[in-house]
C-alpha cells in the first residue's frame, strides 16, 4: 500500500482503482543462478550394455548446461579425475555447451582414476559465489569422498552414472577381464560365490555412499544407461 513520500510514478494504477486504494509496484532484482557441471571420468566409464556410461554422462552434463541457459543462468563445466580441469568458463551461449559435450564424450577415460579429495578441495577453493553445483559419475570406491565441507558453502546434486549390469551381473563362466583404471588384463572365474561377495561390496558402497549424502542434505538420483535422462533429473529438482 502506498505511503506518504512513495514515488506516484510507481503506483499501480489497475490495483489501486479495483482496491480504491493506493497501491506501489515492488521490483524485485532477478539474481542469476551460479551453475557448475563436474564431470568425474574415471576409467570405470568405459563400460555399458546399451550405451557407454560416458556417453549418458555427457548426455547428462548436455541437459544441465541447456537447461541452464535457457532459465538465463550461466554454467561452468569442470572435468575431475586425477585433478580438477576446467572446461568452459562461465557462459550462456550455445557454442559453450556443444563444446563442453565434446570434450566429455572424446575424453579418454581409460586409466583414470577418481581422487575425490583434490577434486572437491579445487571446487572449493575456485568457485567463489554460492553456487549450485552437479557432481555427474559412478560413485565407486568412494572411501575418501567427503563433501561436508563443500555442501556447507554450496548447494550439492548429486547424479549417479550406473549400467544395471554392475549391480546385477549374471554367471559368465571363465572369462579374461582388463581392468580399465590400470590396464591389467587377467583371467578369472564369475559364479555364483564370485557374484555373491561382488554384490556384497557394492550394496555396502551405496550404502556408506547414500547415507553420507543425506547427513550433508544433498539431493541424489541414479540413472541408468537403458534410461531416460531427462525425466529423473527433473524429478530431482521439483523435490
Amino acid at each position: 500500500e502506498y505511503e506518504y513520500g512513495e514515488d506516484v510514478k510507481n503506483i499501480d494504477w489497475t490495483i489501486s482503482a479495483k482496491l480504491r486504494r493506493p497501491y506501489m509496484k515492488v521490483f524485485h532484482a532477478q539474481k542469476e543462478l551460479n551453475i557448475n557441471i563436474v564431470s568425474l571420468l574415471g576409467g570405470s566409464l568405459y563400460f555399458g550394455t546399451k550405451k557407454l556410461k560416458q556417453d549418458l554422462l555427457t548426455e547428462v552434463s548436455s541437459i544441465l548446461a541447456f537447461s541452464s541457459i535457457k532459465q538465463g543462468d550461466p554454467f561452468t563445466s569442470f572435468i575431475g579425475n586425477e585433478e580438477l580441469k576446467l572446461i568452459t568458463k562461465k557462459s550462456k551461449k550455445l557454442a559453450s555447451v556443444s563444446f563442453m559435450s565434446e570434450q566429455i564424450y572424446n575424453y579418454n577415460v581409460l586409466g583414470k582414476k577418481i581422487n575425490y579429495k583434490d577434486i572437491f578441495n579445487g571446487l572449493f577453493k575456485t568457485i567463489k559465489k554460492k553456487s549450485i553445483i552437479f557432481l555427474i559419475g559412478d560413485f565407486f570406491n568412494i572411501q575418501t569422498l567427503d563433501l561436508k565441507l563443500l555442501s556447507k558453502k554450496h548447494e550439492i546434486f548429486l547424479i549417479i552414472i550406473r549400467d544395471k549390469f554392475e549391480e546385477e551381473p549374471e554367471v559368465l563362466g571363465n572369462v579374461n577381464l582388463s581392468d580399465v583404471t590400470t590396464g591389467r588384463e587377467f583371467n578369472s572365474i564369475i559364479d555364483k560365490e564370485v557374484i555373491k561377495k561382488y554384490k556384497e561390496a557394492i550394496k555396502t558402497n551405496d550404502h556408506e555412499l547414500f547415507l553420507h549424502l543425506q547427513k550433508c542434505a544433498i539431493k541424489f538420483i541414479k540413472v541408468y544407461t537403458h534410461e531416460e535422462a531427462i525425466s529423473k533429473i527433473m524429478r530431482m529438482m521439483n523435490r
